[in-house]
């Protein structure tokens, strides 16, 4: 996560230029260049969508709210398989619509009043239009009188107190029978381009939605059968209380998904809808309860039923908050449930024996190839399940590998190895170190790595180092890394240093809050520096008028100390897309982010979005090394903290006319057909 730079850039840029001493023309020439960065920023938004999700084969409707949505008119999911259509757009009325549609019923009230009742004409003067004389049927008049009411009575025509959900959408959506399970992303196509990408997950479970009112003493919404997922809002001091029939024996699992459909809010503490889950028996008595799973927010609760009954779930917001974006979808039923793998990874291109830990599973154990699916990590399912609830992270590596081997708690029982190594292994229980000795030399490059919180282990590691004299060389608690966009404690480890003499070296890994067990895994890199690079483009959803440009952020995650300056290229895009005028395009040695310009001719015509590609090349060691930036959106959680949230697609719309060439327009125009001649 990344901290809001300082006070003075948090203002827009052009009115930090007007308080500094430059000259008027200055001042002028920056408001015109920078004018559109202004506008860039209300690019259409949207901030939800219920239900979040829905069963292969069925059509429903879904509701979104956002901000800067006028002329939406199509809705883009990626994977395919889903075809929606826009059914209504609701965006509030401002001041003055209001103003005028009061003065309007005023003026056409007064006029119905004055007419005789035999009257079958009404005639007013619009006060929207001097001298304009309308003249309405008695039944046009009082129709209307009754929609201008309606309008001006709707809660949803007047500014709402969360202004980033102001305007509605309402959506017909259809999911094939042979849709591809899983979570996909869903973005509005407006008239000024698309959306940013919001969850939305489909399954083959059945579906259900709650019906307000649904807490206690109003009765809770009836599940009619389980398996299913349930779906619903929870709104300020709300609790939805579902009502299911179990049966005795059964090993319940019950999965939220809220802070995973929304993973942060810029103006909400912690920075997502951190629920709660309670399970009562057919008597009311609380049998089950929970309010994370281990370090991620969202609840899990696995229950085996004592005995036959009707059983209520309830959910609410921790400290009862609560608005239209707190969505959340209830996975319920005996639903296989990956709680754990064991080892969290395996080489490139073998096969690593796996154990499985979790609820409902059908095997203790599968086979894994190891092939990286994105960013060096291959994500496991249950095998040989379509009920399967979720996934998890296996890393792929190219060390070798070897297990860790108790007992080696102490530095006199320490492990011997030889690096470069990667080692996996467990706190077993509380307060266990696993100590490990290797010979090293003086000026030795040494690159020690924990990976642990980001394959979803609860490890919150220590990491020491300790020479030839018993002297502490190096420690690291928390580390954070940029590209692990969804986390908020970058609880894993990491060292790079150089060794300050001969002999055997003691590395001792320990959890910092005295816990273990089981699901405390971790895999620990112990090697020399393996410089290397990945690549996020901001923002997933770039929007261009023929003829004009976009900025894009492209973030340099530069690992183990790479340095070197990094082309950028891109791949799979329609002719006449180029980056910078089709200069070479870098990020120069040593930095970490640079900001490019997506141009498009001004003979391009408006298309529907397309998903392209940016790509880093960069010589390691010699060697040209090619990765594919990974999509991303800048999110803010909870006012302050910035993070950097993968998407699945990186898509260019091209929209409306050329704009109107501006005086420094036409200079760069000229500029450029110049440098074309």
């Amino acid at each position: 996560m990344r901290m809001l730079p300082k006070p003075t850039r948090l203002l827009p840029p052009f009115v930090a230029a007007l308080r500094n001493p430059v000259s008027p023309f200055l001042q002028v020439a920056l408001l015109l260049l920078l004018a559109p960065a202004a506008t860039a920023q209300r690019n259409p938004r949207i901030g939800y969508a219920f239900p979040a999700g829905g069963q292969v084969g069925n059509t429903f409707e879904v509701r979104l709210a956002g901000q800067f949505l006028d002329g939406v008119d199509g809705v883009r999911v990626s994977g395919g398989g889903v075809e929606a259509t826009v059914l209504e757009h609701v965006k509030p009325l401002t001041g003055r619509q209001l103003n005028l549609l009061r003065d309007r019923i005023k003026a056409l009230q007064e006029a119905v009043k004055a007419a005789s009742r035999e009257a079958r004409e009404i005639t007013f003067i619009d006060p929207a239009a001097t001298n304009v004389v309308e003249r309405l049927s008695r039944s046009e008049a009082t129709q209307e009188l009754a929609e201008m009411r309606a309008r001006v009575a709707n809660p949803k025509n007047r500014d709402r107190e969360n202004r980033q959900l102001s305007e509605d959408v309402r959506l017909k959506l259809s999911i094939a029978a042979d849709a591809t399970p899983g979570t996909r992303e869903l973005r509005l196509r407006t008239a000024t381009g698309l959306s940013n990408p919001v969850v939305f997950r489909i399954g083959r479970l059945p579906e259900f939605i709650e019906h307000e009112p649904n807490e206690n003493p109003a009765g809770p919404t009836r599940v009619p059968q389980v398996p299913a997922v349930v779906n619903g809002q929870i709104l300020p001091g709300d609790v939805d209380c579902f009502s299911v029939r179990l049966k005795q024996g059964m090993r319940l699992v019950a999965a939220v998904s809220a802070r995973q459909l929304i993973p942060y809010l810029a103006d909400a503490v912690p920075g997502w809808f951190q629920a709660t889950l309670t399970l009562r028996d057919p008597d009311g008595n609380e049998v089950g309860y929970s309010d994370d799973f281990r370090f991620q927010p969202d609840p899990l609760l696995c229950f085996e039923v004592p005995r036959d009954g009707d059983y209520r779930v309830e959910i609410q917001d921790s400290i009862f908050r609560g608005r239209e974006d707190f969505v959340y979808r209830i996975a319920l039923g005996e639903l296989p449930c990956l709680t754990g793998l064991f080892p969290l990874g395996g080489p490139d291109g073998e096969t690593t024996t796996v154990e499985l830990a979790g609820w409902n599973l059908p095997v203790p154990e599968i086979d894994v190839t190891a092939t990286p699916e994105f960013d060096g990590i291959r994500m496991v399912p249950v095998p040989d399940s379509e009920l399967s609830w979720n996934r998890l992270p296996f890393a792929v590596d190219r060390l070798p590998e070897r297990p860790e081997q108790e007992p080696n708690d102490l530095a006199e029982n320490a492990q011997e190895i030889e690096l470069p190594v990667i080692l996996n292994g467990r706190m077993e229980r509380r307060d266990d170190r696993d100590c490990f000795r290797f010979n090293g030399r003086r000026g030795q490059d040494l690159v020690a790595e924990v990976t642990a919180r980001r394959l979803e282990s609860p490890l919150d590691s220590g990491l020491r180092i300790f020479g030839p004299d018993g002297a502490e060389v190096a420690f690291n608690d928390d580390h954070e890394d940029p590209g692990a966009g969804l986390e908020t404690h970058h609880a894993d480890s990491y060292v790079h240093l150089k060794l300050p003499a001969d002999g055997p070296y003691l590395v001792q890994l320990t959890d910092t809050q005295h816990r273990g067990g089981s699901a405390f895994a971790y895999r620990l890199r112990l090697s020399a520096p393996q410089p290397d690079f990945a690549l996020r483009v901001v923002p997933s959803a770039v929007n261009l008028r023929p003829g004009a440009s976009a900025a894009l952020t492209v973030y340099a995650l530069r690992r183990d100390g790479f340095t070197n300056g990094i082309e950028l290229a891109l791949s799979d895009a329609p002719r006449g897309l180029v980056l910078n005028s089709g200069r070479p395009t870098w990020i120069p040695a040593g930095r970490g982010e640079v900001t490019v310009n997506l141009f498009v001719p001004r003979a391009a015509v408006g298309h529907a979005p397309v998903a392209i590609g940016l790509e880093g090349r960069a010589r390691i060691a010699g060697q040209q090394v090619i990765h594919p930036a990974v999509p991303a959106d800048d999110l803010m959680q909870a006012f302050i903290y910035r993070h950097l949230v993968p998407a699945q697609e990186w898509v260019v719309s091209v929209f409306g006319r050329p704009p109107t060439p501006g005086p420094f327009n036409r200079v760069r125009a000229a500029l450029q057909a110049d440098k074309a001649k």
